[in-house]
């Protein structure tokens, strides 16, 4: 595979772009490559500039459930194209949108679109603050949730990759309400909760962390964080940015018949657009402007393309039955395959739609078993990978992402090219 183009745009990006990208993933710094620079794509294949096509699992990091340019979503799209792109003004898809959150995910009785993740989980947290009237809130290490300033402590994604949890620019005071369990540790919660029993307005966590690579929720802990929460009088936030309608229709809480009181959602709510959404009970959600006094505005929040294709995302996805069935088939397929060519030189956490390959022969649970993890080795993985047609993650901790429009010639090939790798 040549890759003379995306050198020379890349040379070409670094002097007018951070980094060369606009998110600092997209750089392969942590797997010592060049990073491709995308043509087109179409179902489960991805072409980049030098004419190299490639089995996709980023998927554009999880809203390519159905596959790219998938022609039912395409066609809403354009039709939206051609009212206009952006009015700020309401309009009826921003009622359809919300009416239909609501009827796939019980928990979202009052929502807000917004254009972005991490818009929706700095809201969702500004929310909870001013309904509790506390300040502080728990997060735990490894998790993402947007690079707001509040929440930036601690992160997983690229922040963890390169060894740099806190970012440079954010204020102490910014964070010194932030505090930080972690992920899978009832004990650490407790303590957190002991420790400033009514100062505490909120949990907020990725119920499948998917941001250290894929961690899932040990048994019964996120109804210990559910139950807690209820104690203690604060609120009990999922952040389904990754996880909704991937998992399940209704979302992880679906999954795991677990009702939060805010959720964040993004990502497949767009169908590949910018969006983001966070909603919950109708009694938090009234706090927000203009019936409450929670302040968030956006210009492009609710924009018409974006939630034309988020509503045809949806609509299919609720149409289809048996989607679920078929995405867990096939990513259990190559977790699988995985395990069995690998051995224990590897571990594989997957659920649903979401599986990632840890190079430790640890099992990991946790933030600190996803950090015992050999980059090295995942970033020599990574190259043959790229090299053999198969585009997965340029990070040992992000998630590996299959669509519906994988084929079982995309599953073949991809465990053909795996089992080789490791039988090198």
């Amino acid at each position: 595979m040549t890759d003379q183009t995306s050198e020379l745009l890349y040379m070409r990006a670094k002097l007018r772009l951070p980094g060369g990208v606009n998110s600092p993933v997209r750089a392969y710094q942590a797997v010592g490559r060049t990073p491709r620079f995308i043509q087109s794509a179409k179902g489960s294949h991805i072409t980049d500039v030098d004419g190299n096509e490639m089995i996709d699992y980023v998927c554009s990091w999880g809203p390519g459930i159905l596959g790219h340019a998938d022609p039912r979503v395409i066609e809403k799209v354009k039709a939206a194209c051609e009212e206009g792109l952006t009015f700020g003004a309401p309009t009826e898809r921003e009622v359809e949108m919300a009416e239909l959150l609501a009827q796939l995910v019980p928990s979202m009785e009052v929502s807000r679109l917004v254009s972005s993740g991490t818009e929706a989980t700095m809201s969702a947290i500004r929310v909870a603050r001013g309904y509790t009237k506390r300040d502080k809130i728990i997060k735990f290490r490894g998790c993402y949730h947007g690079h707001s300033d509040g929440l930036l402590v601690k992160a997983g994604s690229a922040a963890l990759t390169t060894s740099v949890p806190d970012s440079a620019g954010v204020p102490a005071d910014f964070t010194r309400h932030t505090l930080v369990a972690e992920y899978n540790s009832p004990d650490s919660v407790k303590a957190l909760f002991e420790a400033y029993p009514d100062e505490i307005a909120a949990i907020i966590v990725e119920p499948v962390a998917a941001n250290m690579g894929v961690v899932p929720p040990a048994d019964g802990f996120l109804e210990f964080l559910r139950e807690i929460t209820k104690h203690y009088g604060a609120l009990f936030i999922f952040d389904e940015v990754i996880t909704g309608f991937r998992l399940a229709l209704g979302g992880a809480q679906e999954y795991f018949h677990i009702t939060p009181d805010l959720s964040t959602f993004g990502k497949i709510i767009g169908g590949g657009m910018p969006v983001g959404a966070y909603g919950g009970r109708e009694d938090i959600m009234r706090m927000v402007s203009p019936d409450g006094p929670v302040y968030q505005a956006g210009t492009l929040s609710g924009n018409p393309i974006a939630t034309a294709a988020g509503l045809a995302t949806l609509r299919i996805l609720e149409a289809d039955a048996d989607i679920y069935m078929r995405l867990q088939e096939n990513t259990a397929m190559l977790a699988d395959a995985v395990r069995h060519a690998a051995g224990n030189r590897v571990h594989v956490n997957q659920i649903g739609s979401l599986m990632s390959i840890f190079f430790t022969g640890e099992d990991v649970t946790d933030y600190d078993s996803a950090t015992t993890a050999d980059t090295k080795a995942y970033a020599d993985y990574f190259g043959f990978m790229l090299d053999h047609g198969i585009y997965v993650a340029p990070s040992q901790f992000e998630s590996m992402f299959v669509s519906d429009a994988h084929t079982d010639a995309d599953i073949q090939k991809t465990i053909h090219v795996m089992q080789e790798y490791f039988a090198e």
